[in-house]
């Protein structure tokens, strides 16, 4: 109740399209599907990615910074993760453990292996889609731990893609099925809350002196 207070009260210092924004792209977000990176170095793959999961509606981002850490957290995605939640981890065997926890299948894209093509699969419940490094694909620890591996079909010379590439294709696909079935894809209504007070807080300067002086009143 405090929320919805607080939440009307904030909203006050937004214009009217801008609160209608916010509910219709809501309307189509989506936590049944989510993306982990895992070690990608480009940083502007990282970006690309995480702009895919907001053009196309995913709500999380899962990235796993074993390697190169330090290059991630300097560079990550600048813009896309006002609108996207960015979850990190130390290394894959923690991401995927969360996730399963999360109630997640995990899969893993590969040109390589015995993989689904992306035509053929449908996610029937919940589902994280793993993307690796540019060069070596994916760990042996995710390789092992997925439930299922998926790629792109191609009918030319090159054997693979760009990652973000085939990230934005992959999420397009998936995330455009989802919303075409009978799956509960939606984000709830406590979820629809929370992210409306959210990026009402990222979209009002000097936000927390307003919220103070809402509470002292």
């Amino acid at each position: 109740m405090q929320n919805d207070d607080l939440l009307t009260y904030l909203e006050g210092y937004l214009t009217e399209e801008r609160k209608q924004r916010f509910l219709e792209v809501l309307q189509n977000r989506t936590k049944f599907l989510t993306v982990a990176i895992e070690d990608v170095y480009q940083m502007h793959n990282t970006s690309a990615i995480m702009r895919s999961c907001d053009v196309f509606g995913v709500q999380e981002v899962h990235v796993v910074e074993d390697r190169f850490q330090k290059r991630l957290d300097k560079n990550i995605a600048v813009g896309a993760e006002q609108w996207v939640d960015v979850h990190k981890y130390g290394d894959a065997s923690e991401c995927i453990s969360k996730l399963k926890q999360l109630g997640y299948q995990i899969i893993a894209t590969t040109p390589h292996n015995d993989s689904l093509l992306l035509p053929d699969f449908f996610p029937k419940e919940k589902t994280a889609v793993f993307f690796g490094t540019e060069k070596e694909g994916l760990s042996e620890e995710v390789m092992q731990q997925a439930d299922g591996y998926l790629k792109i079909p191609m009918v030319g010379f090159s054997e693979s893609l760009n990652v973000s590439v085939s990230a934005a294709i992959i999420i397009q696909e998936l995330a455009q099925k989802i919303r075409k079935s009978n799956v509960d894809w939606q984000l709830s209504q406590d979820e629809i809350l929370g992210k409306r007070l959210d990026w009402t807080k990222k979209s009002i300067k000097s936000v927390e002196g307003i919220i103070e002086r809402y509470l002292s009143e």
